[in-house]
């Protein structure tokens, strides 16, 4: 089979396609999957760049879609054919997080600790993966993986998200996009921010129902405070970390809950304490979500219809450029990786 992996000490020039032998038959609770798609994520960049430590080898990539060519006995849950979609956390079954930190926590994600979905076959655990959405191309179902699922458990699972709640989503990537489609889909008001106009457009026509431009209003914290009235929005999906949650939590009510899923603008900085503690504000640290959330979501996208914003796709062979375009930032929703 052709796989992608990684030569130490990282980079994308250290990407290399190579032929690898084709995956063991499935054992007991076992099934192995033909990969068709994949999508990148910031998390799978960092390890190909090098900014996380990797065996020499690994096949990167922590999404995958594709359908079970073959099942172990005992395995009740998928047949030949099914259509099914990995987990971030494999041995992350329902409840609270797995107890582990530091590099402990990626042990068995797959793209990190062990082999991603760089590959055309899998043989993994049945329990490493769940059903697709019907309907789902392999591409849209990859994508539902990391990004999906990190945006509802912030909104869904963590923050309770309801019928005439307000929802402030950052940026055009993939968790805000979907945190804004999980929103629409909850009956929520959503105020989406980006530094582009264009993309802006776009997000109104997905149903933002208001739209700040960052770079032009600096404290857009205050402006959404602002759009609601004065009172301050119910929930923020934060991707960027220190340099943004000061004006994330200007936006905030009083007991407002603010979901920190990303550090893209870096890993330390001064916080406003004094306005966390009092507007009382519920800050959960997420990290993608359980295999209990992840057929819970798939189930909920099913019922509401909703359907990933793919920007663009790449071959395999073409991983590394697909990982250069995800650098310049002008991509809206996921890039897709058809196998």
């Amino acid at each position: 089979m052709k796989a992608i992996i990684l030569h130490q000490p990282g980079g994308l020039d250290r990407l290399e396609l190579v032929e690898k032998e084709e995956p063991r038959a499935p054992g007991p609770l076992e099934i192995t999957v033909r990969l068709r798609a994949s999508s990148v994520n910031y998390h799978d960049y960092l390890v190909v760049k090098g900014a996380a430590p990797a065996i020499e080898g690994l096949v990167p990539l922590t999404d995958g879609a594709g359908e079970v060519v073959a099942v172990g006995s005992g395995v009740t849950e998928f047949a030949v054919g099914d259509s099914v979609i990995s987990l971030f956390f494999p041995n992350w079954v329902d409840g609270a997080p797995l107890n582990r930190f530091g590099p402990e926590v990626f042990a068995d994600v797959p793209g990190d600790g062990v082999h991603g979905y760089a590959r055309e076959f899998a043989t993994a655990p049945a329990s490493a993966f769940t059903r697709a959405p019907k309907g789902y191309s392999h591409a849209e179902s990859a994508t539902l993986v990391c990004a999906g699922l990190t945006a509802w458990r912030a909104l869904v699972v963590e923050g309770g998200v309801k019928a005439g709640d307000t929802v402030l989503v950052e940026g055009t990537g993939g968790v805000s996009i979907f945190a804004l489609q999980f929103a629409k889909a909850s009956g929520a008001t959503v105020i989406a921010t980006s530094s582009s106009d264009e993309k802006l457009e776009r997000l109104k026509a997905m149903g933002a129902d208001e739209v700040i431009n960052y770079r032009s209003e600096p404290k857009w914290g205050s402006r959404a405070r602002q759009l609601t009235g004065g009172r301050g929005v119910d929930h923020v999906v934060d991707v960027g970390g220190p340099a943004t949650l000061p004006q994330a939590f200007s936006a905030c009510r009083v007991g407002a809950s603010v979901a920190m899923v990303g550090l893209l603008t870096g890993h330390e900085g001064p916080l406003p304490t004094t306005v966390m503690m009092g507007r009382q504000l519920r800050v959960n640290c997420i990290m993608v979500g359980s295999r209990r959330a992840q057929i819970d979501m798939v189930r909920a996208v099913e019922v509401n219809g909703i359907k990933p914003v793919i920007d663009s796709h790449f071959p395999l062979s073409h991983l590394a450029d697909a990982f250069r375009y995800q650098e310049e930032g002008r991509h809206f929703g996921k890039i897709a990786i058809d196998i």
